[in-house]
């Protein structure tokens, strides 16, 4: 698990919040999940929260891709 997050730390980004698009989802507390992913113009969110997010991620034309899908897609890349 420390290699995946040494990975993804080494490819991550410093995102500016210059959109604020408060409030679009349900839960409060994914506001700047949402917002860091327009404004880093992310093309998808990954998250088990897929029901929440779908709409509101749409609207910005990113997608909502659970975990495990990302993981799997991150194995075949490597074989």
């Amino acid at each position: 698990m420390s290699a995946v997050l040494d990975e993804l730390a080494s490819v991550g980004k410093k995102v500016e919040l210059l959109i604020r698009t408060r409030p679009m989802l349900l839960d409060p507390n994914d506001e700047m999940v949402l917002e860091t992913a327009i404004n880093g113009r992310a093309d998808a969110i990954v998250t088990f929260n897929e029901r929440d997010f779908r709409p509101a991620a749409a609207r910005f034309r990113c997608s909502v891709v659970r975990p495990g899908k990302v993981v799997l897609g991150l194995a075949e890349e490597t074989e």
